[in-house]
């Protein structure tokens, strides 16, 4: 089972091409290509980005890691402000460009809170966004989100919080171009059980996902194995179901703190850990 994390805490600190290095050195197989913030991403939506974009494919390839996922920028757009659609849908547009060039399987697209007829609106800017996909030659995945409730200020359901309603859009768009990809952390946060959810996609609609810890009450994404989520649960579940995709780590939040020196071992302790989750899986096979 192939084990990859994003780029992201690494990219900050250090540009893109150091994080590929460092995720190499960890021991990684591969690489989660974030696209998602300013830190270091800036660079991918000017002019001239192709030679980069390729000699970033091909640096991981003589580290002996390639790139199998990619996260696009988010929010995908806002309900009625025009003016961050305009900048951000050409990003996202640009980031399903970049995924294609970089041989990336899936490239994870949030869906969108709207006010009014959400589904539909959702669906229209994942068919907008299929020509795009087809010309990349990836699959665009949809993930599980999370609301807050504006009187309590708590993360509760909102778009694709749960297996039903992730089953229900996907099923809606063409297979061949739009999947699942299962947030662990974000199931409990809005009091779903990880196990259950699993089971209820199936391996067909699940073929990728992000995995991190959590204490149920915070999105934050840190190492498993290091907060509150029943990791020999959800090892059973993926095994059950059997589960063919890549386990992906989303899980370097905790870096941040972290004297940049120690992002190596930090990067290794998640190593460590993903392996002993693919393990875990493996055993219950």
């Amino acid at each position: 089972m192939i084990l990859s994390t994003q780029t992201h805490a690494a990219a900050a600190a250090f540009g893109q091409e150091t994080a590929v290095e460092m995720i190499a050195a960890a021991g990684f197989d591969a690489a989660d290509m974030s696209m998602f913030y300013e830190d270091d991403t800036k660079w991918m939506f000017e002019p001239g980005f192709e030679p980069r974009v390729l000699k970033l494919r091909a640096l991981a390839e003589e580290n002996g890691v390639y790139f199998n996922q990619a996260h696009a920028p988010f929010p995908t757009v806002k309900a009625n402000d025009e003016e961050y659609n305009r900048v951000n849908l050409p990003r996202v547009v640009r980031s399903i460009e970049i995924a294609g060039m970089l041989g990336v399987k899936n490239i994870v697209v949030h869906p969108v809170v709207f006010p009014e007829n959400q589904k539909e609106r959702n669906l229209q800017m994942y068919l907008d966004l299929l020509p795009h996909a087809k010309r990349a030659g990836v699959k665009i995945a949809l993930e599980n989100m999370w609301g807050r409730d504006p009187r309590r200020g708590v993360i509760c359901k909102n778009v694709c919080s749960d297996a039903a309603g992730l089953a229900d859009y996907v099923d809606a768009l063409p297979e061949e171009f739009f999947t699942i990809c299962l947030d662990i952390g974000h199931i409990g946060l809005v009091g779903d059980y990880e196990a259950p959810t699993i089971e209820a996609l199936g391996a067909d609609r699940l073929t990728c996902v992000h995995i991190h810890d959590n204490d149920y009450i915070h999105d934050s994404h840190v190492c498993p194995f290091t907060m509150k989520l029943p990791w020999k649960e959800i090892a059973a579940a993926f095994a059950k179901i059997g589960y063919r995709g890549d386990i992906t780590l989303e899980a370097d939040d905790f870096l941040f703190p972290l004297p940049k020196a120690l992002y190596p071992s930090a990067l290794r302790m998640m190593h460590d850990a993903g392996r002993e989750l693919i393990r875990m899986i493996e055993e219950n096979a």
